[in-house]
């Protein structure tokens, strides 16, 4: 989330311009006295090391472009606002005697290199080629999983879904599904005051140019937006504009096709929007049923030999958990408007209880077999998918509210 800082105190590492390829040397106590402190929160020192490593990570994640020194600096001045974070969600752990294991660190950086189509070693050899120290990345990691804990811990059981809460929802997206539809994603950058907006605006329009450069809209809006929806890449699903305030509903009405909106200034911050797709109100959709099936090692041999042990798909999930190289998941109520034109075509085509051709999924290998299709099905999502959908909008935004209040309540020194 964005808040005022003293963005002059970084200018030592703004000056650097475009040299982002320092050493990738672990920060020490004696490092942090050399170089100096940009912050400390609640006595807990964050060094320009620090800031500069988390700059590099946060610019490699999108995508890596040779940034100007504008960019340079409001990636800065954001690094610093993460770490700030990242020491009053790690303080709350100590305090709750939340502890994070190395293996659940690394199985957590395991699944981003998959998303990104590598191997853990790969990830992390791509990070220190640029100029990057592991360490930054894990710190990360050991943070989001301790926070999620506390939160899931301390409020995740006391947050209950009724029926009537359901049925509510289940009937606003069957009239909605009666509307003109968008699929879009969001990125929202919190800023409650003018000066604030004025700071967000540069760094929206800075990430709009590294997302327009390539940079994926899902890891911009992870690394970057403040909304609930920042945990699932940005991804709204289908919406109505009747549930959007003017500015949104005008910037996404004059769209005529799939793109990105220029920044939009509401009252408590900036968004960037990304749309995706349109539908009509008289258009129905295909929901299809499926069990993936992905092997570890990539072997397009083992992955085929598991197919040929499988007869449909009650027998997916047991040939995986005997194979400690399958990993089966199960996918009910898939809308095939949400796919990709590939993944699209292989479940529409695929007779039912069959495997699809193997494909490539997040680094490895996959197939996916059809186990329900229902066409002409009115496009509004399950009652479980609804269920947890409001579990986590109210879980996020509980998490939200809870680091606002730590900010508030920290001592957090910002050095001039």
């Amino acid at each position: 989330m964005l808040r005022s800082f003293a963005l002059a105190s970084l200018m030592a590492f703004a000056a650097c311009g475009h040299g982002l390829a320092q050493d990738a040397a672990p920060t020490t106590p004696e490092a942090q006295q050399i170089e100096g402190v940009v912050a400390v929160v609640n006595d807990d020192p964050i060094s320009f090391t620090d800031v500069r490593q988390r700059a590099r990570l946060l610019l490699l994640s999108l995508g890596g472009r040779q940034p100007t020194q504008e960019q340079v600096q409001q990636i800065t001045a954001q690094a610093l606002e993460q770490l700030i974070d990242e020491k009053l969600q790690l303080q709350e752990a100590a305090e709750y005697e939340v502890e994070v294991s190395d293996n659940e660190i690394a199985s957590s950086i395991d699944r981003l290199a998959q998303q990104s189509g590598l191997t853990r070693d790969s990830l992390l050899s791509s990070l220190l080629q640029s100029g990057i120290n592991p360490t930054s990345l894990e710190d990360q990691t050991r943070a989001d999983i301790a926070w999620r804990r506390i939160m899931s811990g301390l409020y995740g059981s006391r947050i209950r879904i009724s029926d009537n809460q359901i049925q509510e929802q289940l009937k606003r997206f069957q009239a909605d599904a009666k509307k003109e539809q968008y699929l879009a994603s969001e990125i929202f950058l919190f800023a409650p005051t003018p000066e604030d907006k004025v700071q967000a605006l540069t760094a929206a329009n800075s990430i709009l140019e590294q997302l327009r450069a390539g940079a994926p809209f899902e890891v911009a809006a992870q690394r970057f937006s403040s909304a609930p929806t920042a945990a699932t890449g940005g991804d709204m699903g289908w919406i109505v504009l009747d549930d959007f305030e003017d500015a949104r509903k005008a910037a996404l009405q004059a769209m005529t096709e799939p793109g990105l909106t220029p920044p939009i200034t509401v009252d408590d911050g900036i968004y960037l929007m990304s749309m995706r797709g349109k539908r009509d109100p008289s258009e129905s959709t295909t929901l299809v049923d499926v069990a993936r099936l992905t092997v570890a090692n990539g072997s397009d041999a083992d992955l085929k030999a598991a197919v040929e042990r499988i007869d449909g798909c009650a027998s997916v999930e047991p040939v995986a958990d005997a194979d400690e190289n399958l990993r089966a998941v199960t996918l009910n109520d898939l809308n095939v408007e949400d796919l990709g034109p590939e993944a699209k075509a292989m479940v529409t085509t695929t007779p039912i209880g069959e495997a699809t051709d193997i494909f490539a999924q997040s680094g490895t290998l996959a197939v996916m077999y059809v186990c329900d299709r229902r066409d002409d099905v009115e496009a509004v999502p399950s009652r479980d998918q609804i269920e947890d959908r409001l579990y986590g909008e109210q879980l996020g935004m509980i998490s939200e509210r809870s680091l606002r209040n730590l900010r508030r309540e920290a001592t957090i020194i910002r050095r001039q």
